[in-house]
């Protein structure tokens, strides 16, 4: 067995490792770097900038823990930027390594699928590569979306590529979206010492359907304590460069309904930054691909149409990851996920990914960590749930730690209390939500997690004591 795979991201390169275990030839193509958007201008990055600012902010509290420290500590950005390269070079080497150790051919250059049995390689310098094969599996993923009437200049304005490698802390910074990305930058940039303000369309922080309210509202309110300015229901409706300062003029947004927007919000006003981050979205990473040659269909946004077993239009010809648009989850572990299932799937096996249990960790200040149905999304379905809440100041651990701001919040059935939701906001909310992502996957109930022995003093514990607060009836 051969396989193509276009794309060397987190569904690509599983992909390759998954389908070269199982004995395939196989053939890994990448125009840019090993390991895709993750590795080189996201989730590592944007995670290495955050431990970054998370230090900075723990040597402010010394005070609080009956440390002296006389000195003030400072962001040193190149060093900062440094560190960031390095390790995302430490985990590229380790692909390499891995691609090395397995067989895989690496073949740097663009892909563009002739069928099933053929694609071609352009590469850097030019000349052509045919690479035969029986199979193909396409993972170029997604890029940022880039507005017109925001054009990305790599000085004043930026997109969250730019952002990652800026080489000062802006004094004045204003982030277009309130999203995972525009959030966790925001709080980042504001540990460093920028005076933030995220404009947002919507009427909440992370509107995303699967994100419980009661995070918006907690992050919400996080984000001022920590002088993050925030306008709600406001897009920019004009933008400006002037004496090396960007000039945008706000608006009430056409994507809330007028009943909801609040006075404040109707009122035009022109914000100045030094720097603007644009982070409103993601576009599919389909040009050139020769998708519409080969006879792939595409939804109307270009991203790929699959069916259940995650194959193209085209027999022999699959796709996972971002290139699947947001109809699935554009998630870099779904995307691996996925990159299993597909290759399952090429070797005869029926495998259809589980999108019902797919946690989401998102890195704001605090953290964010959820897996299943909001409360408002149980409520849709005209599902028969409830809801409980835990504070993490309750907890030991909280206190001993000094971190008090969070919540647990568990949904379930309320008659037989079988989990549907689970939503935790407070440190370390990306490692605690997986617990309740096994708890989902296997049926388990809020008894189930009540009865379960948490050690002691420990975050976990707020998983259960938030459980025990569950009254089935």
């Amino acid at each position: 067995m051969r396989i193509t795979i276009i794309g060397a991201g987190p569904g690509g390169y599983t992909a390759a490792f998954d389908a070269a275990r199982r004995g395939a030839e196989v053939t890994l193509v990448e125009s840019d770097s090993l390991g895709g958007t993750c590795l080189n201008r996201g989730c590592i990055p944007t995670k290495t900038l955050k431990s970054s600012a998370e230090v900075l902010e723990a040597m402010g509290r010394c005070a609080e823990f009956g440390i002296a420290n006389d000195g003030t500590p400072s962001v040193d950005r190149p060093a900062v930027i440094a560190r960031k390269r390095r390790v995302s070079d430490i985990l590229r080497g380790g692909l390499e390594k891995t691609c090395a150790k397995l067989g895989i051919r690496v073949a740097a250059g663009r892909g563009r699928i002739v069928g099933a049995d053929l694609v071609q390689v352009v590469r850097p310098d030019g000349t052509t590569l045919d690479v035969p094969g029986d199979r193909v599996i396409v993972a170029t993923g997604s890029s940022v979306m880039h507005l017109p009437a925001m054009p990305v200049d790599g000085r004043h304005v930026l997109s969250s590529d730019e952002a990652l490698e800026i080489d000062h802390v802006p004094n004045r910074l204003m982030i277009v979206g309130g999203g995972v990305v525009g959030v966790e930058l925001a709080f980042i940039f504001r540990a460093f010492g920028s005076q933030v303000t995220i404009v947002e369309g919507q009427d909440r922080l992370l509107p995303i359907p699967s994100v419980d309210g009661a995070m918006s509202r907690l992050l919400l309110r996080e984000a001022k304590k920590k002088g993050i300015r925030v306008e709600l229901c406001r897009t920019v409706s004009a933008l400006s460069i002037e004496d090396r300062c960007v000039h945008a003029s706000l608006a009430e947004s056409p994507f809330v309904a007028p009943e909801r927007i609040p006075k404040a919000a109707r009122i035009p006003a022109i914000l100045e930054a030094d720097c603007l981050f644009v982070t409103v979205g993601r576009v599919p990473n389909s040009a050139g691909l020769g998708l519409a040659e080969a006879g792939i269909a595409t939804d109307r946004r270009g991203y790929i149409v699959v069916n259940d077993r995650l194959e193209t239009s085209v027999p022999g010809i699959y796709a996972i990851g971002d290139i699947l648009g947001p109809q699935r989850i554009m998630l870099a572990h779904m995307a691996s996920a996925e990159a299993h299932a597909a290759v399952a799937n090429i070797f005869g096996e029926r495998v259809q990914p589980d999108y019902g249990c797919v946690p989401s960790a998102i890195f704001s200040s605090p953290e964010i960590g959820e897996v299943g149905l909001s409360e408002e999304q149980a409520k849709e379905l005209g599902l028969d749930a409830a809801a409980v809440e835990l504070p993490f100041r309750e907890l030991g651990k909280a206190q001993a730690i000094g971190e008090l701001p969070g919540v647990f919040k568990l949904v379930a059935d309320r008659k037989t209390g079988r989990l549907l939701g689970a939503h935790i906001a407070g440190a370390h909310a990306s490692d605690l939500i997986a617990e309740c992502t096994l708890a989902l996957q296997t049926g388990a109930t809020v008894g189930d997690i009540r009865s379960t022995i948490h050690a002691h003093p420990t975050l976990s514990e707020g998983v259960m004591e938030a459980a025990a607060l569950f009254k089935t009836e």
